[in-house]
């Protein structure tokens, strides 16, 4: 009888691997990008996160006792490693390991098409270079048409902490929640605007504390209608 070749499937059961490997093994066989912004739900199978965070616990003690902490003794650090993982995977980077949430879409039945602006949302996020904390707000301008899909506002807010809720440049992080809203909503235009703070800044390097950076995706009809843009701006800034 010839012998069946290893599949994926059955190398990922096979082989003694981390979970945090396998993982991404089974990403790079599909061509699929894991940057620290992106999400990976669909490549992980059951018990794999658990697994994941097991790995980080014990990796983040390595780290403290590479600093020269006493993390056998120290009653303060005993336990950080594990706090740390808990906190990274099922908390502040969530939205990498968690699918998007669900999010019901109603059409647009009353053909509205004014603007409507939502926000300031809270948005909070860790700094890719440093994970140093990201906090700040983000407006949301939309100009639906009669094919365009409607969502509540708590909607919205969840669907940007989800984006919101991994390693991020908040360059990418503003096209990304435009990419995703504008995927929802199939709006006539879009506008994204957001304003934060960088404690990366604050915290090491210049330690400046009045900075900040806002920065803004506009599509559709906000590109093409310099007064309508306008109009939003000037809303956002009343709010």
């Amino acid at each position: 009888m010839s012998q069946q070749p290893n599949t994926p499937a059955l190398l990922d059961t096979l082989l003694p691997l981390p979970a945090s490997e396998r993982v991404r093994q089974r990403l790079l066989r599909a061509g699929q990008r894991f940057h620290a912004n992106d999400n990976i739900a669909d490549y992980l199978h059951d018990g794999e996160l658990a697994a994941i965070e097991d790995e980080v616990a014990g990796r983040a003690q390595e780290l403290l006792r590479a600093l020269v902490i006493d993390t056998d003794n120290d009653h303060n650090t005993r336990d950080t490693g594990r706090r740390l993982a808990k906190m990274f995977v099922r908390e502040l980077f969530a939205g990498r390991y968690q699918p998007a949430p669900a999010v019901t879409e109603f059409p647009n039945a009353e053909r509205l098409n004014e603007l409507m602006i939502v926000g300031p949302l809270r948005v909070r996020s860790a700094c890719s270079h440093h994970l140093c904390p990201i906090i700040g707000h983000v407006w949301i301008g939309v100009l639906p048409d009669a094919g365009s899909n409607l969502i509540g506002l708590s909607k919205y807010a969840r669907l940007i902490e989800w984006i919101m809720s991994r390693p991020q440049i908040q360059e990418e992080a503003v096209s990304q929640i435009a990419h995703l809203l504008e995927q929802r909503l199939k709006p006539d235009g879009l506008a994204v605007v957001m304003e934060a703070d960088h404690y990366c800044m604050h915290w090491r390097g210049v330690k400046d504390d009045g900075s900040k950076m806002t920065n803004s995706v506009m599509r559709g009809r906000f590109l093409d209608d310099p007064a309508l843009r306008r109009e939003f701006l000037s809303l956002r800034h009343r709010g």
